[in-house]
């Protein structure tokens, strides 16, 4: 129980049962069962943060159509062959701040982000050159997105076509297809924003700002490593 209070404070009470487990093996030696964790968790009342659902949708309109190459086949054998990008919101008493995010799937790696106080086209634009600026892809890359209004727009279709990037869209009425990046910002909003509450965009910023950086570098996935772990194995493997 006390190591389990440990590993709450050092990540804010955001693992899982699963997690834990990873953590005490990783951090402490320890090697235990899953469902002992589980249950001395439900015992002591250390379950980590409940998911909410996402209450409100915000959509624009557009008027090209992709097809959806992707089609949830996520599975893939290195870095930028295949992302997956969105739009999220944090909502605060001062206004609401607008997240956009690309994700890799190969490590579940946020590539790129940006933010901004408008949920104009600017936003994912400056998403996917930021992305392509620091990852440099060598191959074509699948670009997933749902159906929103800025995924439809000419400059997308500009953006992607200038960077070498095959665009594949969601069909209608399938939140399933973007499931991957819908994960990234469920666990966002669970593992952060409901936690802290933040108040002013300033501190949304930060917020965000330090939960990425969190998630890429020191969150541990199920397979025991960070996605930074992962990515950084790959491309070590493949120096040459």
């Amino acid at each position: 129980m006390e190591l389990i209070n440990e590993c709450h404070a050092s990540h804010k009470r955001r693992y899982g049962y699963r997690r834990v487990k990873l953590w005490l093996e990783r951090e402490k030696g320890i090697c235990v069962n899953h469902k002992r964790v589980l249950r001395i968790m439900n015992k002591y009342n250390l379950l980590s943060v409940i998911r909410r659902k996402n209450l409100y949708r915000f959509r624009l309109n557009g008027k090209l159509i992709y097809a959806n190459i992707l089609n949830r086949n996520f599975h893939v054998d290195m870095p930028n062959c295949k992302w997956v990008t969105d739009i999220s919101y944090i909502i605060t008493p001062e206004g609401v701040l607008f997240l956009s995010a690309i994700r890799d799937l190969y490590d579940n790696y946020v590539v790129a982000y940006k933010m901004s106080t408008r949920q104009e086209y600017a936003l994912v634009s400056e998403t996917i050159r930021a992305a392509l600026n620091l990852e440099k892809p060598k191959q074509k890359i699948i670009l997933h997105s749902d159906g929103g209004g800025q995924y439809r727009s000419f400059g997308y279709h500009d953006d992607t076509k200038s960077g070498d990037i095959t665009p594949s869209m969601s069909r209608p009425g399938t939140p399933g297809d973007n499931a991957m990046a819908e994960n990234f910002f469920s666990i966002f909003k669970t593992e952060c924003i409901h936690m802290e509450k933040p108040k002013t965009i300033s501190s949304a910023r930060t917020l965000t700002e330090e939960f990425i950086n969190y998630y890429n570098y020191n969150r541990l996935q199920l397979t025991g490593k960070t996605p930074y772990e992962t990515r950084r194995e790959w491309f070590d493997a493949h120096q040459n």
